[in-house]
């Protein structure tokens, strides 16, 4: 993409960025089902958008890599939801500050992940052995967890970071409404909600590590890899108000995940082994995987794992109501 392109998509990304605060600061109500549903339609709306815009206007394969990274990317960040519910829950968070929390904590990921793609953009352009690196991670990432199962409260912990924080920090013991810095005696102190707001962002930073090779798996594009990025991360916020409830019953997520992220895995050794030119393995073949393949199996292991979930979590339901009568 050319300069003036760049800029432009940067100039809109940060002009979201700011209309979403204006939203968060005139709302005073907790975020409804019926909000929730209306902003994840509408970031869903510009995210089709902007790859109706790049199949029409960018030549190539962008339009398809796009959608096929948007999803991967979205699909990815449903199991940051997990996480968000139980330090939310842990921390005992406000229900009015927890959409000014995501909020921050979005924003300074999606930084800091930017950070992470324009790194790995210049490694792979430097070394096409960087591509054996992210899949034999990615396989291993899938592996890991396949065996983890469903999640759970130990899936976070407090690191060493927020630990330090605790200590170092001048914090109170109290919330203060959706409040960062308050005043307790005259003194000027910050609320916990600096804690949660760090935890949420270094969640979001160590997902990055499995979410950014994959889509390196997909595309090569670095703009196309950063906005599929910034827009999946724009509207999980909105989906965490929306199905924060209903997570428990895709049971079978983390398997659905690990297989999407074995693929790319395997598609990523593939195409460095094509780079190396070797294109077969004694009478074995190494096919060439394209975006429209790699779209379908995605969409279709994603469909897969839901009506799976949604069909045993029913019959787990039906079966303890049969029990209790």
């Amino acid at each position: 993409m050319s300069p003036a392109v760049w800029v432009l998509t940067i100039v809109g990304l940060l002009a979201i960025v700011a209309f979403d605060l204006i939203v968060i600061a005139r709302r005073k109500h907790t975020v409804t089902i019926k909000d929730a549903t209306r902003w994840v339609l509408f970031y869903i709306g510009l995210a089709a958008l902007f790859a109706i815009a790049l199949f029409a206007f960018s030549p190539g394969a962008s339009g398809g890599e796009f959608v096929a990274g948007y999803i991967t990317e979205y699909s990815l960040s449903v199991d940051n939801l997990f996480v968000f519910v139980i330090i939310m829950a842990r921390f005992a968070v406000p229900s009015l500050a927890q959409d000014k929390v995501l909020y921050i904590g979005i924003v300074v990921s999606m930084l800091l992940r930017a950070v992470f793609i324009l790194a790995g953009a210049a490694a792979i352009a430097a070394a096409s052995w960087v591509f054996y690196i992210f899949g034999a991670f990615l396989v291993y990432t899938a592996v890991r967890l396949a065996l983890e199962g469903e999640n759970d409260e130990q899936d976070f912990q407090e690191n060493v970071v927020i630990r330090g924080m605790r200590r170092i920090l001048p914090l109170t013991h109290d919330y203060d409404g959706s409040k960062l810095v308050t005043r307790v005696d005259g003194r000027r102190m910050l609320t916990p909600l600096v804690i949660v707001i760090s935890a949420i962002g270094m969640a979001n930073v160590i997902f990055a590590l499995d979410s950014i090779p994959a889509i390196f798996g997909l595309t090569q594009d670095a703009y196309v890899v950063l906005t599929a990025n910034a827009f999946a991360l724009m509207g999980l916020r909105q989906l965490y108000f929306l199905i924060g409830g209903l997570l428990e019953r895709v049971i079978y997520l983390n398997v659905g995940l690990s297989v999407i992220l074995a693929f790319i895995g395997v598609k990523l050794i593939i195409e460095a082994l094509h780079g190396s030119h070797i294109d077969d393995i004694g009478a074995i073949h190494l096919p060439h995987i394209g975006i429209a393949t790699s779209l379908g199996f995605i969409a279709g292991t994603l469909l897969v794992t839901t009506v799976a979930s949604l069909i045993k979590s029913g019959y787990d339901r039906r079966r303890l109501e049969t029990e209790a009568d």
